[in-house]
C-alpha cells in the first residue's frame, strides 16, 4: 500500500470515529510498509465545525454565541459566549430573553459598550458580498427562529458561523428562503479589520471534487457503449 492510500485510509477512518465518540481530536496509527508506522492526526467532523464557530450553552443564547463568534473569528477579538451573555442578560429584559432569547438591540447595545458600531439593513446578500464584511442575520429553520453568523459567500453557497450546528454551507436560494427577516446586523466602524471569506473558514465545508474521485475508464465496461456511425 502507498503512502497516498495510507492517507486516504486514515481519513476514511477519522471519518468514521468523528461519528463514534465525542468531538476532541486524536491520533491514530496507521501500519505502513516494512514494518514502519504512521500516526495520524485526526478530528471529528463536529469539532471541525466548531473550530471558527462558538457553540451556544443555552437553548435561549444563540445570540450571544453568534455576537461571540463574530468578535472572536470575523474581528479577530477573542469573546466568550458566556461574557456577552451575562452583560446583555443583566441589561435586557430578563423575562423577554428567557421567552424569546436575545434580540438585535440587545446585540447592538453590547457592541456599542465595546466599542462597535452595528445596526441592522434591509439589503440584498450582494451588497454584503460587495462589501466582504461579516453579518449577523435570523434564519428561520424547522420553525425556529435562529441567529447566525454570515462568514463567506462563494458564488452560489453561503457559509455560516451556526452556533447550534457549527459551521456550514447552504445553497444560496435555501439560504434566502430561509432569511426570510432580508436583515443584515453589521459592523460597519471596523470594517478594515473584518474577515470574510476566509480559506480556514471554507475548509471544514469544501465542495466535493466528485468528478476527480471516480476512474471512468472503468464505466466503458460496466455499460453498454453508444457508437456513433463513424465508429463502425
Amino acid at each position: 500500500m502507498n503512502m497516498r492510500s495510507l492517507l486516504m485510509a486514515a481519513a476514511c477512518l477519522a471519518a468514521v470515529l468523528g461519528g463514534m465518540h465525542d468531538a476532541r481530536a486524536d491520533t491514530i496509527r496507521v501500519p505502513g510498509n516494512q514494518g514502519n508506522s504512521y500516526y495520524v492526526p485526526v478530528t471529528s467532523l463536529r469539532e471541525a465545525r466548531f473550530r471558527t464557530t462558538i457553540r451556544q450553552q443555552y437553548d435561549f443564547s444563540c445570540g450571544s454565541a453568534a455576537v461571540a463568534t463574530l468578535l472572536t473569528y470575523q474581528y479577530n477579538i477573542p469573546t466568550t459566549e458566556q461574557t456577552v451573555f451575562a452583560n446583555m442578560y443583566v441589561n435586557g429584559d430578563q423575562a423577554k430573553i428567557r421567552a424569546e432569547g436575545f434580540s438585535l438591540l440587545d446585540m447592538k447595545r453590547f457592541l456599542a459598550s465595546r466599542g462597535f458600531e452595528a445596526d441592522g439593513y434591509e439589503l440584498p446578500l450582494s451588497k454584503l458580498e460587495e462589501a466582504k464584511v461579516p453579518a449577523i442575520v435570523l434564519i428561520v429553520e424547522n420553525g425556529y427562529h435562529h441567529f447566525v453568523v454570515v462568514k463567506g459567500i462563494n458564488g452560489n453557497r453561503v457559509l455560516i458561523g451556526d452556533p447550534a450546528r457549527g459551521t456550514r454551507a447552504l445553497e444560496r436560494e435555501h439560504f434566502e428562503r430561509i432569511w426570510d427577516s432580508g436583515l443584515l446586523f453589521v459592523i460597519h466602524n471596523r470594517t478594515e479589520s473584518a474577515r470574510f471569506n476566509l480559506a480556514s473558514d471554507w475548509r471544514v465545508a469544501p465542495t466535493g471534487p466528485y468528478s476527480t474521485g471516480i476512474n471512468r475508464d472503468s464505466l466503458y465496461f460496466t455499460v453498454m457503449p453508444k457508437h456513433g456511425a463513424s465508429d463502425f
